[in-house]
């Protein structure tokens, strides 16, 4: 019965330092990645400025719609950077702390480890000790009595064994589930503000108006122009009806339509031929 209770708690001690061992090693990995992760992300929070302020410097040089759907674009982008800051904070304090306070945590376990497996290996050689006595001397009370006394220790020992297992076991599950649930979260958090702001910032590109920008830039580059130009595109847009309006006559400007000119000159030759007809019946 002594044998198969000391090698019982050998089974749960070696179970113990795997499963410290293996917390140890794997945490560590993830701690490690998690900050990398943490670590691109503020550098992609920093390379998304300098892109703003690229935009922002690029805009001013712009003509006007174009500058100002390029600047809200940019502070749009800004927002986001404002958003990703938070993010980065968050995984910081939410996943990559916890995880590093693992290797406290696992420090400990060690020890606890060690003190259980000190008083472990004090009772099993006290046990050993007493049990050769007893068998020497059957009627030895006082080895029997020190032998139970042992015994006792030795069960109290194994039992904070298994409840440091359970312990250790429990509360590594719920730290995961913790520290994946804030992860999701934060990042669940982090993208639905992305497509807010990605969405605004689509419709501000997509209010350039090009047309009007097109024009500001020939006027730029043929000023002296600009104005005859813009009347053939205003002749240019009316409809057929209205250009043949247009040609007949052209109301309260002052000019007399070709049409009446050609009218009135006729009539004033009629005349004329009129008074001749008439100067030469009065001479016959």
């Amino acid at each position: 019965m002594l044998r198969r209770s000391l090698e019982s708690r050998d089974a749960q001690t070696r179970q113990l330092q795997d499963a410290v061992t293996n917390v140890e090693k794997h945490f560590g990995e993830l701690c490690q990645i998690f900050a990398a992760y943490v670590r691109k992300t503020a550098r992609l929070r920093d390379k998304a400025d300098l892109l703003v302020n690229e935009i922002n410097v690029y805009a001013s040089t712009e003509t006007p719609n174009l500058k100002q759907g390029l600047k809200n674009f940019a502070d749009e982008f800004a927002k986001l950077q404002d958003y990703r800051q938070a993010e980065v904070e968050r995984l910081e304090a939410k996943v990559v702390e916890p995880l590093k306070a693992y290797g406290t945590i696992v420090k400990m376990k060690r020890e606890d480890l060690k003190a259980t497996l000190t008083a472990r290996n004090r009772e099993a050689k006290q046990l050993t000790q007493l049990e050769r006595t007893r068998q020497r001397n059957p009627s030895d009370r006082h080895a029997e009595t020190e032998l139970q006394r042992a015994t006792m220790d030795a069960t109290r020992t194994t039992r904070h064994l298994e409840e440091t297992i359970d312990n250790f076991e429990k509360q590594k599950i719920k730290d995961i589930k913790n520290i994946f649930s804030e992860f999701i979260t934060i990042e669940m958090l982090f993208h639905g503000k992305a497509l807010e702001v990605y969405t605004a910032a689509y419709q501000n590109i997509q209010k350039i108006d090009e047309d009007e920008d097109l024009e500001v830039f020939r006027n730029s580059l043929y000023p002296q122009d600009y104005s005859s130009r813009l009347d053939i595109v205003r002749a240019n847009s009316k409809s057929p009806l209205q250009r043949s309006l247009s040609a007949k006559c052209v109301s309260g400007t002052g000019q007399i339509p070709t049409c009446r000119l050609k009218k009135d000159q006729q009539a004033d030759d009629d005349d004329k031929d009129d008074e001749d007809l008439d100067v030469t019946e009065d001479e016959n």
